[in-house]
């Protein structure tokens, strides 16, 4: 079988029938009332959707609707992807948000047995964050043309991103009032919309000054702009956009690496944290992580780097 790729897994979803006016209003429900119990973020509900939305339209090619489900047909549809070779955490993603999904169907009396009862979760393997060295991070922080508004807007952006430990879509959605330039402190919405004070050190806070002084005002134009980070028209970067500016500040920069993401600017300010004596809990609250076994990954990153050190300077390594 051919490797596919997410482009052509994309144009084989757009080729099926749009689910039904009834599913559609089903899954909006669901998305909805989820939002009022459980407080999910909206990059949440956005997954939620497109992982309902995939399978009413598969079912839909079959003649059935979201509630007539059956266990075979789920396990028809996840071996269809297997088939389309989906990555084992996005099929994971999926069978969360089926079993949210059919489990509130079940409590509304709308089924009267959940389908999503004996599938398995595929097993993940506890992968490593990828995280930059110190050298390539600064290499990425001078790439950016500061003599313009955009790679003004740039520097700010991956120097408060490092700093301050952000997810990509904490960064982009930051209004222009979260910044707290006399105490060197944001205030961030994570995930739940759970919010913290996070510091930025002197070297963030000093190109945050500037742009604000310089770019911010030349991208807003005459705009009573909210976003703190503005596009050439005046509104807020989407997370691709940004995913593409680091992209190509790691060409110019001469980072010739995969690695080189949005979320792994968030990696490695966690990872030279832990390696420069960093508390763990301390390190918990800045990356807004509700469970401290979430940051404790970053510990195995710090004992890999010390292996590979040891291997590379011990003379018996």
């Amino acid at each position: 079988m051919s490797p596919t790729t997410p482009s052509s897994r994309r144009q084989e979803s757009l080729a099926l029938p749009e689910a039904s006016p009834a599913d559609a209003a089903l899954i909006a429900a669901y998305l909805e009332r989820a939002w009022a119990e459980q407080g999910l973020a909206r990059q949440t509900l956005d997954s939620y959707r497109r992982d309902l939305d995939g399978l009413a339209r598969w079912l839909r090619g079959q003649g059935r609707p979201l509630l007539a489900v059956q266990r075979e047909h789920l396990f028809a549809y996840l071996s269809e992807r297997s088939r389309r070779q989906y990555a084992t955490r996005s099929n994971a993603r999926l069978l969360s948000s089926l079993r949210g999904f059919y489990a509130q169907q079940l409590r509304l009396g709308a089924i009267s047995e959940d389908p999503t009862a004996l599938l398995e979760a595929p097993k993940l393997g506890r992968s490593l964050p990828k995280a930059l060295s110190e050298s390539e991070v600064e290499a990425l922080m001078n790439a950016p043309d500061v003599t313009t508004p955009a790679g003004l807007r740039d520097r700010a952006m991956v120097e408060v991103m490092y700093a301050a430990g952000l997810r990509v879509s904490e960064l982009v959605n930051l209004p222009a009032v979260a910044v707290n330039l006399r105490q060197g402190v944001l205030r961030v919405m994570g995930k739940g919309s759970k919010e913290r004070l996070v510091p930025m050190g002197e070297e963030a806070q000093h190109w945050l000054e500037k742009y604000l002084a310089e770019a911010r005002p030349a991208l807003a134009g005459k705009r009573n702009a909210v976003p703190l980070f503005l596009d050439r028209n005046g509104e807020a970067l989407s997370r691709q956009q940004f995913w593409n500016t680091v992209k190509k500040l790691a060409v110019h920069a001469g980072i010739e690496s995969k690695r080189v993401s949005p979320h792994g600017l968030r990696h490695s300010f966690a990872t030279h944290l832990l390696n420069h004596g960093a508390d763990l809990r301390a390190l918990q609250m800045l990356l807004g992580h509700a469970s401290l076994s979430t940051t404790q990954i970053y510990t195995l990153v710090a004992r890999e780097g010390l292996k590979r050190l040891h291997q590379q300077h011990h003379p018996r390594g």
